[in-house]
């Protein structure tokens, strides 16, 4: 997985800038933040799940470059006791991106796209682009029943330093949520292959609180 990965942000950083080591150096950055001892699920294993589906729907999505790189910056910056790791991620995208010859409106859009996983709400709308960012960032909730429950432990062990009765009540505003959205993905590709699943299993977690 990890060489699949650099070699991924090898190609797509190469196609804006001929500084082998500056590139080196930013994925550096990308495997010591993702390999956290703190990270459970918003890990490298994520950004590789998120890359590999894109690559089932790219004929979709109208500007590659972009998602990829809201991809992986998305969560670079993570710690569960914050409220402003997408702020904090955008800005370091941003940074990161302004050393590329990478047009300035694409860094602003890279940095919306991030920005738009805070709350999971689609904030451009131009292209289908944000929606199916969001949607492979989601695209966990409607995996098999094993596989969801794999990524609560995961998210449990994220939070750990909050006990259960503070957890579990915060867990459950996140997922009754959800719910009461009229739709849990955005695209028609992940309405019909994840959202039946995706609430079946969220009801499934709620009655385990």
């Amino acid at each position: 997985m990890i060489d699949w990965l650099k070699n991924e942000w090898i190609a797509l950083a190469s196609n804006y800038s001929s500084d082998k080591d500056l590139i080196y150096n930013y994925w550096k950055d990308i495997i010591s933040q993702y390999s956290k001892k703190s990270r459970y699920y918003h890990n490298l294993e994520h950004i590789h799940k998120m890359l590999t589906q894109l690559e089932t729907i790219k004929g979709e999505i109208a500007n590659l470059p972009e998602i990829k790189f809201a991809i992986w910056y998305h969560d670079i910056i993570y710690k569960s006791t914050k409220k402003d790791n997408e702020e904090k991620s955008a800005a370091f995208a941003k940074n990161r991106l302004k050393s590329f010859s990478f047009n300035t409106n694409s860094i602003k859009i890279v940095e919306k796209l991030i920005l738009s996983t805070k709350k999971h709400n689609v904030i451009l709308n131009q292209n289908q682009d944000n929606a199916y960012l969001l949607d492979l960032d989601l695209s966990i909730l409607g995996s098999n029943w094993e596989t969801y429950k794999n990524y609560t432990q995961q998210i449990r062990k994220e939070y750990k330093i909050y006990p259960d009765f503070m957890y579990k009540s915060g867990r459950k505003k996140v997922l009754r949520h959800f719910l009461e959205r009229d739709n849990l993905y955005f695209t028609k590709t992940y309405k019909l292959q994840f959202e039946n699943k995706a609430r079946e299993n969220i009801k499934r977690e709620l009655e385990t609180l």
